[in-house]
C-alpha cells in the first residue's frame, strides 16, 4: 500500500507548534476587549503574527451570527464552587494551566448542584489568551452531542490581573487516549471503540459541514476526545481550532500547531489547513483504536515506534492483519469488521489530501460497518469517590490546610478520574 506517507520531521518531539515572541502575561492581558467581543467570532489570525501592541484590535471574523447561551460566572462563584481552588479538586493540568473538579448552580433548578470542569489559564501570556478567546467563540455557537458542552466563562480583575477561565460540562470518564493506555486497568472493548468511532466522525462531520460557517479542529487526537457518564465520546478542547476558508479559497495559511503523529504531512509541510487534514487525524485514530497503540511511542523498539509505519506491512493478509489487533482485546473482537474499519482509515491516509473522502463520506462508511452489529450497553463508571465525598472532604481540609499543599488519597482519586486538556505545546523552530 502506498497510503502513509510521514515527513522527517515525525522525528521531532510529540507535540509542536510555531516559535513566537514571547510575551508577559500582563502585556496581554492589558484590554479588556477581547473579552467584551467574543460573542462575535473567533480569531483566525496566527498568534505568532500578533504583536502586544495589536492584541486590543486584532480583528475578529465572526463565523456565525448565531447568539450564545453561555453562562457569565464570576470569580468568586468560582471559588465558592472549587472550594478555593482546592488542590483536592484539581483533576488535571496542562499547558493551557489547572483543570478543577467545581459545583454550580443549575439554572433549571437553583436547588439542585451540579458537577462541571473549570479550566483556568495560567501565566502563558498571548499564546493561552488567544486559545482561551478561541473556546469560547467556537464552543459559545456549536451545539452537538459529539461536542463537550461549554457552560459559561469568566473574565474578571482580581488583584493577580485578569483571571480567564471556562467551564464546562463534566466528562466522568476521561479520554479514550486514558483508556487505550497500557496503565488502564480496563482497556475500552471491541464495541466500545466502535461507537467512539462513530461519535467522533459524528462530531467532525458536524464542525466540517453541517453549520453555515465551517471549523476546522486542528488537533484531533485520542486525549482530545471525552467520554461522558453514559460513554458518549464528545470532542473537547478547541483552543486550536480554525474557521475554514472563505469562499473562493482553498485553504487556510496558519503557524503549524497540533500534535505530530496525527498531523497530515501536506500541513507539516506548507502550513495550508483544509479539512482534509482532520480527515487524516482521523485515519490515525482509527488505528489507535484498532492496535491499542499511541501514534508515536518513543519506549517501542524503534521499528515499532511509528504506528502508521508498523501496520502497513500487515494490511495485505487477513493472517497477519490479526497480529495487529489490540492483544488486550483478547479476541473479543470481529475481525471483518477490523478490516473494513482500516479500509476506512486507508482512504483518510491517502496521500493526496484531494483523494481524501469528506467526514460525511467517512461517516457513512463507519455507519454502514456498524449497521446489525450489537453494540452491548455501555461500560458501567469508573469506581471512584462520591462526589459529595470529594467535596465534604475538601471543605474539611480547606481550614486547616493553609500555606500547606495537601497530598491525600482523595487526591490520588480526583487524579485518576479525568486528566482532560492535558498535552502541552512544545515550541520548535
Amino acid at each position: 500500500m502506498k497510503c502513509f506517507h510521514f515527513s522527517n520531521d515525525e522525528k521531532r518531539d510529540e507535540t509542536m507548534t510555531t516559535k513566537s515572541t514571547p510575551v508577559q502575561s500582563s502585556a496581554s492581558t492589558s484590554t479588556g476587549r477581547d473579552v467584551r467581543r467574543f460573542e462575535s467570532g473567533f480569531d483566525s489570525q496566527n498568534v505568532s503574527d500578533i504583536s502586544t501592541e495589536s492584541l486590543g484590535r486584532t480583528p475578529l471574523r465572526s463565523p456565525s451570527q448565531k447568539p450564545n447561551n453561555l453562562r457569565v460566572f464570576t470569580l468568586s462563584e468560582l471559588k465558592t464552587a472549587t472550594k478555593g481552588f482546592s488542590h483536592l479538586l484539581m483533576i488535571g493540568e496542562g499547558g493551557f494551566g489547572c483543570v478543577y473538579r467545581g459545583r454550580i448552580t443549575s439554572t433549571d433548578d437553583p436547588r439542585t448542584k451540579i458537577d462541571v470542569a473549570i479550566k483556568q489559564l495560567g501565566k502563558r501570556g498571548l499564546q493561552g489568551h488567544k486559545e482561551w478567546v478561541t473556546e469560547v467563540n467556537v464552543l459559545g455557537v456549536v451545539e452537538h452531542p459529539n461536542l463537550v458542552k461549554l457552560v459559561g466563562y469568566c473574565a474578571e480583575d482580581d488583584e493577580r490581573g485578569i483571571q480567564r477561565l471556562l467551564i464546562y460540562e463534566y466528562m466522568r470518564n476521561k479520554s479514550v487516549e486514558d483508556h487505550l493506555s497500557l496503565k488502564s486497568s480496563r482497556p475500552l472493548s471491541w464495541s466500545m471503540r466502535l461507537k467512539i468511532a462513530l461519535d467522533a466522525a459524528c462530531g467532525l462531520a458536524y464542525l466540517h459541514e453541517q453549520m453555515d460557517f465551517q471549523i476546522i479542529f486542528r488537533d484531533f487526537k485520542s486525549s482530545n476526545i471525552l467520554l461522558d457518564d453514559q460513554w458518549n465520546a464528545k470532542l473537547s478542547d478547541f483552543g486550536l481550532a480554525r474557521e475554514g476558508p472563505s469562499e473562493g479559497s482553498t485553504h487556510v495559511s496558519t503557524a503549524i500547531v497540533g500534535t505530530l503523529g496525527y498531523a497530515a504531512p501536506e500541513y507539516i509541510q506548507t502550513g495550508r489547513l483544509t479539512t482534509k487534514n482532520d480527515v487524516w487525524s482521523y485515519g490515525v485514530f482509527l488505528y489507535e483504536l484498532i492496535t491499542g497503540r499511541r501514534p508515536l511511542d518513543r519506549n517501542r523498539p524503534r521499528s515499532e515506534q511509528n504506528l502508521l509505519e508498523w501496520v502497513r506491512p500487515y494490511l495485505a493478509d487477513i493472517k497477519k492483519f490479526e497480529l495487529i489487533l489490540d492483544p488486550r482485546l483478547e479476541g473479543k473482537y470481529d475481525l471483518k469488521t477490523a478490516m473494513k474499519l482500516a479500509a476506512v482509515a486507508n482512504r483518510c491516509l491517502l496521500r493526496q489530501a484531494r483523494a481524501r473522502p469528506k467526514m460525511s463520506e467517512v461517516l457513512e462508511k463507519v455507519k454502514f460497518i456498524l449497521e446489525g452489529k450489537e453494540l452491548g450497553s455501555p461500560q458501567p463508571p469508573i469506581n471512584s469517590s462520591d462526589p459529595k465525598d470529594l467535596f465534604e472532604e475538601a471543605e474539611r481540609k480547606e481550614s486547616n490546610s493553609k500555606g500547606r499543599i495537601l497530598i491525600s488519597k482523595i487526591a490520588e482519586n480526583c487524579l485518576s478520574i479525568w486528566r482532560a486538556w492535558s498535552p502541552k505545546l512544545v515550541r520548535v523552530t
